[in-house]
């Protein structure tokens, strides 16, 4: 009933999740309309609610999988306060799928200065702006205190919030999902791996 060359074969598979990972990556960017590298951030609050929102994959390597935030928002102190989280990544137009969960690491200093120097400088001004999840009485407060910082910063030189940094998730699971006909869709689950070694592939029921 199946194409082998239309579905995700163990051979195409392989070993190496995160390899696997990047090919699809790359595909996505050929084809989506808009930001391939958004993914669906999954934590929960201090009552163990779950809380999910859409944010932007900044990095990855055999380490985890890289996004940043104000540490201050909802996610952050979520993340915080629970080490864990969940990422799931949906690519419309190639049917295609990637989940993923795990431990959370803060990344180092230097990884979170470099990161936010590459920004533009109105999404640097709007990090120290931007008292993240929090009430808002109105969009001219917002803009008035992103006229204060910038005044407070001229030029370039916008300096990283001490608040504002990024989180890692290691992944202990990785699942790539493809649609299929008939709703005979495939599922291959990575398990284990920390560091880049030692995954465990399964196929699973669609």
């Amino acid at each position: 009933m199946t194409n082998e060359s239309l579905t995700l074969g163990e051979t195409l598979a392989g070993d190496d999740p995160i390899g696997l990972f990047a090919d699809w990556l790359h595909d996505a960017e050929a084809s989506e309309p808009n930001d391939p590298g958004a993914v669906a951030l999954a934590t929960v609050d201090a009552s163990g609610l779950p809380d999910v929102r859409m944010v932007l994959l900044k990095g990855y390597d055999a380490r985890g999988f890289v996004f940043y935030t104000n540490f201050e928002s909802a996610k952050g102190t979520e993340i915080l306060a629970n080490r864990k989280a969940a990422m799931c990544f949906h690519w419309k137009t190639l049917r295609r799928q990637v989940r993923l969960r795990g431990p959370v690491e803060v990344v180092t200093q230097a990884e979170a200065d470099a990161y936010f120097a590459s920004r533009p400088r109105g999404s640097r001004l709007g990090a120290w702006a931007s008292q993240q999840s929090r009430p808002l009485e109105s969009r001219k407060v917002l803009a008035d205190a992103v006229d204060e910082v910038d005044r407070r910063h001229p030029g370039e030189d916008v300096p990283r919030p001490p608040n504002w940094s990024g989180f890692r998730i290691v992944p202990g699971e990785i699942e790539f999902w493809k649609d299929g006909a008939s709703r005979l869709h495939d599922r291959i689950l990575y398990k284990g791996g920390r560091g880049g070694e030692g995954w465990e592939r399964t196929r699973l029921y669609p």
